[in-house]
């Protein structure tokens, strides 16, 4: 083995005859198509499948509302936030090519850790349940074929999602070795694909029983207070959590921020500058997104009205045909194999950076030529980026097994990461980059957004802890 270089110099093409870009980093190729990519990949998640619970909860007036209204907030921060990754001009000034570096270049000080430990603990919690996601939807495939076998009343029902959660950690081991996000591309193509492919035949699912019902089910304002359609007591607290639940969950599904400059800082360089490449990218993916959105939790509400499972593909609202369902739920799968790689390469990348930076002659932190026996083909490797990525992995995969009801927990820690890191840092800085003035109309009106978005964090965030409290106590 030889040690040849630090990856800090990799970054910056020390040595290298590769073309480069005005900060001395390989030239990015990155375009408004695979940025798109990777902005769906991140949210149109198996949580899509879920909507439909939450139109039933709002109702057909407000669930559809709250979803567009929404989408248009989430498009207006994320313009603001893509205007911040040059410092001054919008082509040649420096690249604040993460979260915190745009925080730090624009408010400074506190509000730097405030955000790096907002974002971080909010990619993890998104690696930890997109892993326990990915699992359900392997389970759901075994437990489809055995309700096609024995019937549907059937207890196919398994107790334990930990060899599903060990399989998916497996896969991504060896995926986190990729370089870096702008080398994940095709598997943000190929998870947009699977995304679309479920989305689809949870769609077509739900047309075909809206018509084997007859009819639209549903209401104007969702589940009434009393015995429900099911047969279950539904009282006005219940009514109550799950709106709010509801209510955050459309909130969060566009939860893209956390990685948007990290995405950005793919696209190749200008003109047109990557802040307009980035504005038509996430315009794309929103508008995407939002169709599918509205379109599942419309005709998933319209097929199974009150009584919309949680997930239409995996809480069994259909079990015919099966091999549609396994198809489906394989698609998922994939699609959050790429979702997981989408989310995690930014930490990888914070890490070895920072590693690199500080101790730029290791050995461990540098590359070193490995020579493959018996081929004699040599190969570079990172100690760092091999050790650290399979124990980063080993660690979320072990929380997902210790903890299989982390999804409730998962979505408190997102009402209270929404705010800040989608609203609150994206105003604030805008506010400091354009200095808006105090008082002004464009400032209140700023400033009332953010305060509205903190309320839906709040409210989302009080229906999480009931729900966390009701998984305790169902244990």
């Amino acid at each position: 083995m030889s040690h040849n270089m630090a990856p800090a110099d990799m970054e910056t093409g020390a040595g290298s005859s590769k073309p480069v870009d005005d900060d001395g980093r390989p030239r990015r190729t990155g375009t408004a198509w695979t940025a798109s990519a990777h902005i769906i990949t991140t949210v149109l998640g198996s949580g899509v499948l879920s909507l439909a619970w939450g139109v039933a909860q709002l109702g057909w007036v407000a669930g559809p509302g709250v979803m567009t209204l929404f989408a248009a907030v989430i498009y207006y921060t994320s313009a603001l936030l893509a205007d911040c990754y040059r410092t001054g001009n919008p082509v040649s000034s420096p690249r604040n090519r993460t979260y915190m570096a745009a925080v730090r270049a624009t408010l400074g000080g506190s509000m730097v850790k405030l955000c790096g430990a907002v974002q971080f603990i909010n990619l993890v919690r998104f690696g930890i349940g997109i892993t326990i996601a990915a699992s359900v939807s392997m389970m759901a495939i075994k437990e489809a074929g055995c309700f096609h076998r024995k019937g549907h009343k059937a207890n196919c029902r398994s107790s334990s999602k930990s060899l599903y959660i060990a399989i998916y950690g497996i896969m991504e081991i060896f995926l986190s070795q990729i370089p870096g996000l702008e080398s994940v591309w095709w598997l943000s193509m190929l998870a947009t694909v699977m995304s679309c492919t479920y989305s689809i035949i949870g769609i077509s699912l739900c047309v075909a029983q809206s018509v084997a019902n007859g009819g639209i089910q549903g209401g104007l304002t969702g589940v009434a207070v009393g015995i429900n359609a099911a047969g279950k007591s539904v009282t006005v607290m219940d009514k109550v959590w799950r709106s709010l639940q509801a209510f955050g969950n459309m909130a969060f599904a566009y939860a893209f921020s956390i990685v948007l400059l990290e995405i950005q800082d793919t696209l190749k360089a200008g003109p047109p500058s990557e802040a307009k490449v980035m504005k038509k990218a996430t315009a794309v993916s929103v508008a995407v997104t939002t169709v599918i959105y509205l379109l599942c939790e419309c005709v998933g509400y319209a097929a199974f009205g009150d009584t919309a499972p949680d997930n239409i593909l995996t809480g069994f609202g259909f079990y015919e045909p099966f091999w549609l369902l396994d198809l489906a739920n394989a698609a998922v799968a994939v699609h959050l194999v790429g979702t997981y790689q989408v989310i995690t390469q930014p930490i990888f990348a914070y890490v070895e950076l920072r590693a690199a930076a500080a101790w730029p002659d290791n050995a461990f932190v540098g590359t070193m030529h490995v020579r493959l026996w018996p081929s004699g083909v040599h190969v570079a490797v990172c100690p760092l980026q091999l050790i650290g990525r399979t124990v980063y992995v080993c660690l979320t995969t072990g929380v997902a097994m210790a903890m299989p009801f982390f999804g409730s927990v998962v979505g408190l820690i997102g009402a209270v990461s929404f705010w800040p890191l989608t609203v609150y840092f994206p105003v604030s800085m805008y506010i400091v980059r354009r200095q808006v003035p105090r008082g002004r109309t464009r400032w209140l009106l700023l400033q009332a957004l953010s305060a509205v978005c903190l309320l839906v964090s709040v409210a989302a965030a009080a229906g999480s802890i009931a729900d966390v409290v009701a998984e305790f106590r169902r244990r």
